[in-house]
């Protein structure tokens, strides 16, 4: 009987034409599209698993995905064989063997998200794709006040989508969350432990409001208080963002 190994996939992905990263009945996926190209590869029906289930739009420059195989390739082949069966818009950008007890999601100690802001009053063909368009000049400095009391352990119930009743506990522990300028960029770079539902995406909506004037930082920390499911907001449009990587306490050695 063949040895069964388990290897991680690290992933970079345009979401726009997929429903999310987690495989569903007739819908185009990462996932599915992924397992496609394995059984090209292998001849295995496979299931893979990421360390965070984008939503549908979201783009990934590091998603990180595992599976259990008994095939007797190199990591180098799955990362090459992989990149010549998935679609031109999916690529894998290495691959690791790692121990058969590894899970990419529990053993994830923070991932990291940004969201991408065009704030031009002029659209941008070639970015569209990629960045939520604000065409009213944003005050960074009251969107970064406003972002800092988000740092720490938290209950972030308030930036949630839902009832909350998938997540179990909504506290979750924020590393980093800083809007940075570059030229007519503005990114929002988050990270934490873990997310919520849609918590980044309704983090930036509110935040835009506060860079807007629309609503003050006394008012953002009264929506981050209420620890109300869907206070905050409105939900950013999925297309901005982009998880940008997962963490893990020891890299995932030579590939």
């Amino acid at each position: 009987m063949a040895e069964t190994k388990r290897i991680v996939l690290i992933m970079e992905y345009d979401g726009t034409r997929y429903h999310g990263f987690q495989l569903q009945a007739d819908l185009d996926t990462i996932q599915g599209e992924t397992e496609k190209a394995l059984w090209k590869l292998t001849g295995e029906r496979v299931r893979v698993t990421a360390a965070s289930r984008t939503d549908a739009g979201v783009h990934a420059e590091g998603q990180v995905a595992c599976f259990r195989t008994k095939s007797s390739l190199p990591s180098a082949t799955f990362k090459s064989g992989l990149n010549h069966y998935l679609p031109a818009d999916i690529a894998v950008k290495a691959a690791y063997r790692v121990a058969d007890s590894f899970n990419a999601r529990r053993e994830a100690v923070s991932r990291q998200y940004n969201y991408r802001i065009l704030n031009s009053d002029t659209r941008s063909p070639r970015r569209q794709g990629s960045t939520y368009r604000v065409p009213r000049r944003l005050d960074i400095e009251a969107i970064n006040l406003a972002g800092r009391t988000l740092v720490g352990r938290h209950d972030f119930a308030s930036f949630m989508t839902g009832d909350g009743a998938s997540v179990g506990s909504t506290v979750r522990t924020v590393y980093r969350a800083e809007a940075l300028v570059q030229g007519e960029l503005v990114v929002f770079d988050m990270v934490a432990n873990s997310f919520l539902p849609h918590q980044v995406r309704n983090t930036v909506g509110a935040l835009i409001r506060v860079g807007l004037g629309a609503m003050s930082i006394a008012e953002f920390n009264d929506v981050a208080a209420a620890r109300t499911p869907g206070r905050a907001g409105p939900t950013a449009p999925a297309h901005g963002l982009c998880l940008m990587q997962i963490n893990y306490r020891r890299p995932f050695g030579e590939n």
